[in-house]
């Protein structure tokens, strides 16, 4: 009976490599936390005291600083393992 011509294929199997854990700075879980908080409060001290004295002449600016600072924390929080 003559041998069948198929080619048996070697399996390919790439070689493994040692994965390293990615670890978080130390800075990072603070200062997301932090940027989330102030965010707030920024927030919340402009809408139960809009004429403060620093707070008044900022006027509406005031949302867009509270919400950058909690942009700034999602961001963040993006490079956190």
């Amino acid at each position: 009976m003559p041998k069948s011509k198929t080619r048996k294929k070697a399996i390919y199997t790439p070689p493994q490599t040692a994965q390293q854990i990615k670890v978080s700075p130390r800075w990072l879980a603070p200062v997301m936390v932090s940027c989330w908080i102030i965010g707030i409060l920024w927030i919340a001290t402009y809408y139960v005291a809009p004429n403060a004295p620093l707070l008044g002449t900022l006027q509406n600016w005031n949302l867009l600083i509270g919400f950058v600072f909690i942009i700034l924390g999602v961001v963040l929080s993006t490079r956190w393992r």
